[in-house]
């Protein structure tokens, strides 16, 4: 599997968002852009990841920074996970795994002696060029946006 690294053009994508609209890379061209990938709607640890992203959602609009969840999730579960946390960034559905591919992040795991494929939890800071100024992998949950923030501020 290859990974993605700092410098590398992020793949384009073309996904249906969590507001019925259909997003394209092209569309963040010249934004700086938080892509995070969680595994799953409304789970322990993507709620908590998500709700870091919330709560410091004021810094990274004040740096000019857009902050958008992908999953392979329906919009339909994305919607309720939206509302039921008042998230106030967009999240993606991925239901063909095809950015999670590009990205690198749609991986063989393993949990109780069973192998399956899933996301592993990753986030990437496109730069307004759109290249990659950061790929971080296999990242923790509990005050990843805070993180993310400090990665900014440089």
């Amino acid at each position: 599997m290859t990974r993605l690294v700092q410098g590398d053009p992020a793949p384009a994508f073309l996904l249906q968002a969590d507001d019925g609209t259909t997003m394209s890379s092209s569309d963040l061209s010249g934004t700086r852009v938080v892509l995070y990938f969680y595994p799953k709607d409304d789970t322990s640890g993507c709620t908590t990841q998500a709700c870091g992203f919330r709560d410091e959602i004021a810094e990274f609009d004040a740096s000019g920074t857009r902050v958008i969840g992908v999953s392979p999730d329906s919009i339909a579960s994305h919607v309720k996970f939206r509302n039921k946390h008042g998230l106030p960034f967009t999240l993606l559905s991925d239901p063909e795994h095809v950015l999670a591919q590009a990205y690198g992040v749609w991986v063989e795991k393993s949990m109780y002696g069973r192998t399956y494929m899933g996301i592993e939890r990753s986030t990437f800071v496109i730069g307004p060029d759109g290249t990659l100024e950061h790929a971080l992998y296999k990242v923790k949950t509990a005050g990843h946006a805070g993180s993310i923030l400090d990665l900014l501020r440089g």
